[in-house]
Formats: C-alpha cells, sequence, structure tokens
C-alpha cells in the first residue's frame, strides 16, 4: 500500500485532509493524524481487523491494546462504566489534553481492542484537526506513530518513515505542538495510578485532586 499524504495549510487543504482521513477510516484502512502530543496510527475502534492491522503496523501484540481517542468528554459514558469522581475531575480539568484515563469499559461494546482485561484507556486530544477526523468517525484505536521500540513519529515525515506502507492516509499538521506523549492513569480504582508519567506532571494532577482529598500514586 502506498499511502496518500494531505496538507492541512489552507481550508481547503485541512477540509481535504479530514475528509480523506475520515472516508479511510471507514473503509477499514489506517490513518496518520496529527495529535496535540504525537503524530498517532488510528483505525475504526469498532473494527476488529483494523485494530489487528494497526497492532500489526506498529509490530505490537494483542497485548498491548491501542488506546481509544474521543471528539467528547461526554463520550466516556458511552465507552466506559464505573467512572469515579475523581476521574472526572481530571477530565473537567485536562481533557481535551495530554491525559489518558484508563477505565473500565462497557461491557456491551462490540469491539476488540486487544487483551484488554475489561478496561479501555481514553483521551481527548486537544487538537482541532484530530477532533475534526474524530467528529466524523467516531471513536479511533490510537497509537503513537512509531514502530515498536522507536521514538514516537513528532512530524509527519517520522510517520511516514516508519509507517507509509501501512496506512492509507497521513494528514501532515506540522511539528506537534507537543512532543510528549500522554501521562496515563488508570482510574479503576478508588485511588488513581499513574501508569506513565507523560506531559502532566504527578504534582500537576494532583492539585486538582486534593481539594477533593483524593491523590494519585506513581508508578510510572
Amino acid at each position: 500500500m502506498t499511502s496518500e499524504r494531505f496538507p492541512t495549510g489552507t481550508a481547503d487543504e485541512r477540509e481535504a485532509a479530514v475528509q480523506a482521513a475520515s472516508l479511510a477510516v471507514q473503509r477499514g484502512h489506517l490513518v496518520v493524524l496529527p495529535t496535540d502530543t504525537v503524530y498517532g496510527i488510528g483505525a475504526d475502534a469498532f473494527d476488529p481487523a483494523a485494530v489487528r492491522a494497526l497492532l500489526a503496523a506498529k509490530g505490537r501484540g494483542r497485548e498491548m491494546p491501542p488506546p481509544v481517542l474521543v471528539s467528547a468528554a461526554t463520550t466516556v459514558d458511552a465507552l466506559a462504566v464505573r467512572v469515579p469522581g475523581y476521574a472526572r475531575a481530571l477530565i473537567d480539568a485536562f481533557w481535551p489534553g495530554p491525559l489518558t484515563l484508563v477505565c473500565h469499559q462497557q461491557t456491551s461494546l462490540q469491539w476488540d481492542l486487544g487483551d484488554t482485561r475489561g478496561t479501555v484507556a481514553i483521551r481527548m486530544p486537544d487538537h482541532e484537526i484530530a477532533r475534526e477526523i474524530l467528529e466524523r468517525t467516531g471513536p479511533l484505536a490510537v497509537s503513537s506513530a512509531n514502530l515498536t521500540g522507536m521514538p514516537a513519529a513528532t512530524d509527519a515525515d517520522q510517520a511516514e518513515e516508519m509507517l507509509g506502507e501501512s496506512v492509507d492516509v497521513i494528514v501532515d499538521a506540522g511539528e506537534s505542538p507537543g512532543g510528549e506523549a500522554s501521562t496515563i492513569v488508570d482510574v479503576t480504582g478508588a485511588q488513581g495510578r499513574v501508569l506513565r508519567r507523560g506531559a502532566l506532571s504527578l504534582e500537576e494532577l494532583n492539585a486538582v485532586l486534593e481539594p477533593l482529598g483524593a491523590t494519585l500514586t506513581d508508578e510510572g
């Protein structure tokens, strides 16, 4: 497969890029899209074959299921259950933004993201183009645009070099504004746990929670 690259410099280019990416996802193909942290490789979260292709493109197995990106915070309740109050406080404070929350997934969901053990990692990116795509496609399984073991791509050139033969569309929005991966917090328990340190520090997260009488532990 040869990928097609779409610039986003003008309004017309941006619309063409969003449309091409959305159509590719609907057809079960993979896309590279910009986010506020690093570039991502995305697939329809509800298309098991596309998710398998995503993992294969990265050189990953089912034991490393991809996170799911959403366009609105309200989508959490369609994907997750038993979301604790402290998690909602983090959502209010940091979404859209570089915070991924590992939640109990809705058992009724017809999807296969890999060996999730009944959880789903959800994030709402702070990137307008990413959210425009998500608004048209619905939730996307999105992992960092890189081969496993390589640094995450922070521009379309790096993503194309590593994944160009595996994806249908590359949306080029220039250099990633963040360049650092999201912080991952497990919110499936009474106390949240930082699983991966990233763009948000433990101090920033706890500053929101301490007035509520909650804190996170750091396992990142």
